[in-house]
């Protein structure tokens, strides 16, 4: 029986073949998080340190880059380089239970639940949840250029936009760019929770 690492009549072992077929997966799930984050070649190939050619190749699963290469691609998303390998039910709709939903810790007293938790989704929910007194942090933060859906769920906030507040409070919603320096806080001094929703996905 002929080994499957035996070469083929044109050169080619099987191993080369898995190979080639995982870098074309890589590639696949690589350009489907980058067109979800809206990210064109050449700008994920600069914040990546790059050239835009190579990660044109990457994609078409044309070459084989290193980890270290990889990983730093994935960091211009925000990413680990697993999301990159990782493409379990990609596209196809999936139940996501409560005790399987990634949750962080974030700024002061309170924690962030990923409701989409799948690299290259054109939509990103979560659900922050905010002890008595907690916020986002001391500072104003903004992030990418997304269109940013924000909703109170139970108990009340504060909403400083720019230079604009909003007190806000259950069932209260609003809708802004995440490019404005926003920044959120438990105000009645009681557990509170908001739901976000913004597309595309953003750092």
């Amino acid at each position: 029986m002929l080994s499957e690492e035996r070469t083929s009549a044109g050169g080619i072992t099987a191993s080369d073949e898995r190979e080639s077929h995982h870098d074309r997966e890589v590639g696949i799930r690589l350009r489907r998080i980058r067109t979800a984050r809206r990210k064109t070649l050449r700008t994920t190939a600069a914040d990546a340190g790059i050239t835009e050619g190579f990660l044109s190749q990457i994609e078409r699963g044309m070459s084989n880059p290193s980890l270290a290469t990889l990983r730093r691609i994935a960091g211009v998303f925000g990413l680990g380089i697993s999301d990159l390998f990782d493409d379990s039910g990609a596209g196809e709709p999936r139940v996501l239970r409560p005790e399987d939903r990634p949750v962080l810790h974030f700024g002061s007293m309170g924690t962030k639940v990923h409701l989409t938790p799948d690299a290259d989704r054109h939509l990103d929910v979560f659900v922050w949840e905010f002890e008595p007194k907690g916020s986002t942090g001391l500072d104003p933060y903004s992030h990418g250029d997304s269109e940013e859906f924000m909703l109170v769920l139970s108990g009340s906030v504060t909403l400083d936009l720019a230079e604009r507040r909003f007190e806000m409070r259950a069932g209260d919603s609003i809708v802004y760019r995440s490019s404005t320096p926003h920044r959120i806080a438990e105000s009645a001094q009681q557990p509170a929770q908001v739901l976000w929703a913004m597309t595309p996905p953003s750092l």
